[in-house]
């Protein structure tokens, strides 16, 4: 269909909206990092209590990503945006108000589950709403917005941490952002969600779910506006409504099928490992280890600005390029790179050679991971699995990376401590090689391939 047909902007604008939901996830994964140090002063916790602290969030987005689909199904696109903005507020005012380390827990928990739901529904709301041509630049979105948020969280956290000592209130934004200014850190998040929660209340629902709930006059309306002319709304409305009749549910048994087996153990394996090199200990502990390399607090907040800003312009280039380079060769380039950045890393934290060199080759090992494997593997995961258990598959390889990621986050710290940083990033860079090997020898080059061919590797 061509493009003078789509209503363009309109498409932008519902994509642009859904995908604030990409800042959210971002904010709430990274802000945690400029808090852990005065969060476990305050409540003298361990480094297991720390490793918690931060783990607790990626328990809830395991939960949050088991029930979205479901959710998002029996609600509608739409509301389960909405449940889960009111998630992350809730989760961001209890955080600032709470009085104990249990109860920091459990609002922290709150807000994983947003994560988890909105990980999952804003993509799905952007993908049906998007015309097929454009379907993956919109949805890319949603991957950029995250980095945004990402960002977005390291600046909010060395504005509040620079400003803390000229602070003069001595009511509650005295205590929140000078006196115990974690507080203040998680509860900017507030601002965001708020955001989120107005801007979803000016878009409509899906129109695929409402024609699967029977609504094809309200589908219909809303396909009227997705496109420029009145044929081009009927024929998507007609394409759409053939699509869903023809479509298969997934099955359980489907997936002990000998080749699709082999497709979802080895997807499960790449979202794992893809954990444990590394990248997510930067992000939720990079104040930390920098502060460990000798920078002063309010530098090693800065030096994790400047690795959001890395992260976030670098994925801005892989999106322009990872259909013109291909899946493997950026795979091969970026865990490359990664490897002799990880095995520096060490060697810089072993002889204590200084925190420049060191931030240094923190922001060329953000830029690799970037451009590869943070990049490439939700695009891989969603082209490797065959159409009728495509749901279900990703869903498993999903729960398989937030379980990698709250192992990662729960025991970093006891890394840091038992293997110290030297050993710690060395260990990052070994994890490297059994990625390196399952990419080589057993995932197939997707780039330029039709799904039907991609199935038959599997075959």
């Amino acid at each position: 269909m061509k493009d003078k047909e789509n209503n363009l902007r309109y498409v932008l604008f519902l994509s642009f909206v859904a995908a604030l939901g990409g800042i959210l996830f971002g904010y709430d994964t990274a802000v945690i990092s400029g808090t852990t140090a005065d969060v476990s002063t305050q409540f003298g916790l361990s480094e297991m209590s720390k490793g918690w602290y931060v783990g607790c969030a990626l328990v809830g987005s395991i939960i949050g990503v088991a029930f979205a689909g479901m959710m998002s199904d029996f609600l509608g696109r739409k509301l389960t945006m909405l449940v889960a903005s009111i998630l992350f507020s809730v989760s961001a005012i209890g955080c600032c108000l709470c009085d104990c380390f249990p109860t920091l827990v459990v609002y922290r928990i709150i807000g994983g589950l947003g994560i988890g739901i909105v990980s999952i529904v804003s993509p799905i709301y952007i993908s049906e709403v998007s015309p097929a041509r454009i379907r993956g630049t919109m949805v890319t979105l949603y991957q950029l917005a995250i980095t945004v948020g990402l960002l977005l969280a390291y600046l909010v956290n060395y504005v509040i941490c620079s400003t803390a000592p000229d602070t003069v209130s001595t009511g509650f934004f005295g205590w929140a952002f000078r006196d115990e200014m974690w507080r203040g850190m998680l509860g900017s998040e507030t601002i965001v969600t708020l955001l989120f929660f107005v801007t979803v209340l000016t878009i409509p629902e899906s129109p695929k779910w409402l024609i699967v709930k029977g609504k094809d006059d309200k589908a219909m309306t809303i396909f009227s506006r997705l496109k420029n002319t009145a044929q081009g709304a009927q024929d998507e409305f007609l394409a759409t409504k053939a699509s869903i009749a023809g479509e298969v549910k997934s099955e359980w048994r489907a997936l002990l099928e000998p080749g699709i087996m082999k497709a979802v153990m080895i997807g499960c394996a790449i979202a794992i490992l893809g954990q444990f090199m590394g990248v997510n200990a930067v992000l939720y502990y990079g104040p930390e280890i920098f502060a460990d390399a000798g920078l002063a607090a309010e530098d090693s907040l800065l030096s994790t600005v400047l690795v959001g800003l890395v992260n976030m312009l670098t994925t801005v280039l892989a999106v322009f390029i990872i259909d013109k380079v291909g899946r493997k060769k950026l795979i091969w380039f970026g865990v490359t790179s990664m490897i002799i950045c990880l095995v520096t890393i060490g060697v810089i934290f072993a002889t204590g050679a200084g925190g420049l060199l060191l931030l240094v080759f923190f922001l060329l090992y953000i830029f690799s991971q970037a451009i590869s494997i943070s990049a490439v593997v939700f695009v891989l995961l969603s082209e490797m699995y065959p159409n009728r258990v495509r749901g279900l598959a990703m869903s498993i390889a999903g729960l398989a990376l937030w379980f990698g990621t709250y192992l990662i986050g729960q025991f970093t710290p006891w890394c840091l401590s038992t293997l110290s940083p030297a050993g710690t990033f060395w260990f990052f860079a070994l994890m490297c090689l059994p990625y390196m090997l399952i990419m080589w020898k057993l995932v197939p080059e997707t780039t330029g391939k039709t799904l039907e061919e991609i199935e038959n590797f599997w075959k």
